[in-house]
């Protein structure tokens, strides 16, 4: 059930580059979600093209239900660091990801994963878009930059 999210890209010596960046979440700890929101947004700012496509355990990091927690016994001080963001004005994971949306980042959710994890569309937050494998490398294929987070 892949679904195209990108025109197909020539390959070999024709093939252009964007300047864009094309990011593989597959995590949803505290420090991956924000490590890839607070990279968008660079790059949004920068002038970037921005992909993020969510795979595996990056999955729920798309739920509206997500609250991201620090990793292991971190986990404890995540209120913690939450409030430490607040006052130095960094925003919080959600209100991060509807800048980015907002600013252009486009937002995938892996379908294969979605259906293998049992989420459905509607538990998705709003300006994300399932799409398959092989859309997100059509994409990523011609990006200035990839991460796997």
């Amino acid at each position: 059930m892949s679904q195209s999210i990108a025109p197909p890209v020539p390959m070999g010596p024709s093939m252009h580059k964007r300047n864009a960046i094309a990011m593989i979440v597959y995590g949803s700890t505290f420090d991956k979600a924000m490590m890839a929101m607070i990279i968008a947004q660079g790059a949004l700012a920068s002038g970037m093209e921005v992909s993020i496509f969510y795979t595996f355990f990056g999955l729920p990091a798309l739920k509206k239900s997500f609250k991201p927690k620090m990793p292991g016994m971190w986990r404890l001080f995540t209120g913690m660091m939450e409030k430490k963001m607040q006052k130095q004005g960094i925003p919080l994971y959600h209100q991060m990801m509807r800048d980015n949306i907002e600013m252009g980042a486009k937002i995938y959710a892996c379908n294969t994963s979605m259906e293998l994890m049992g989420i459905k569309k509607e538990d998705l937050i709003d300006g994300c878009a399932p799409a398959g494998v092989a859309g997100f490398l059509d994409m990523a294929v011609t990006a200035t930059a990839q991460l796997a987070i």
